[in-house]
């Protein structure tokens, strides 16, 4: 059943992706569905790897500004470990961590 979960979690963040790319200028996804995936997949490890370092240095007061500026760098790095995937410019980047924060309070990313 954990498999399932992780799975139903990616291809759910892909079409997020997938849906910013229409909805944010300058954040491009190349490879349709394919390329969402490899993006959400890319995006979910460097997210996992800031939020690893960071751990308990980022205090709750501050969680909201500091987690949406974290998730716009995670998503403009993103396009050098992926650069065939993904094109994205540092307003691009802003603007989808944005879009990507209002949707995932609508539609969570993470099975509960």
């Amino acid at each position: 059943m954990q498999w399932v979960g992780l799975i139903v979690r990616f291809v759910v963040s892909a079409l997020v992706l997938i849906v910013v790319s229409w909805l944010s200028p300058g954040f491009v996804i190349k490879g349709g569905f394919v390329g969402a995936i490899v993006a959400a997949v890319i995006i979910a490890l460097l997210g996992y790897l800031v939020e690893s370092i960071l751990g308990d240095r980022v205090s709750p007061q501050s969680k909201g500004i500091v987690g949406f500026i974290v998730a716009a760098i995670v998503i403009y790095l993103a396009q050098f470990i992926i650069p065939g995937f993904l094109s994205v410019t540092l307003v691009g980047a802003l603007i989808s961590a944005f879009i990507i924060g209002l949707i995932d309070a609508v539609v969570p990313t993470v099975l509960r």
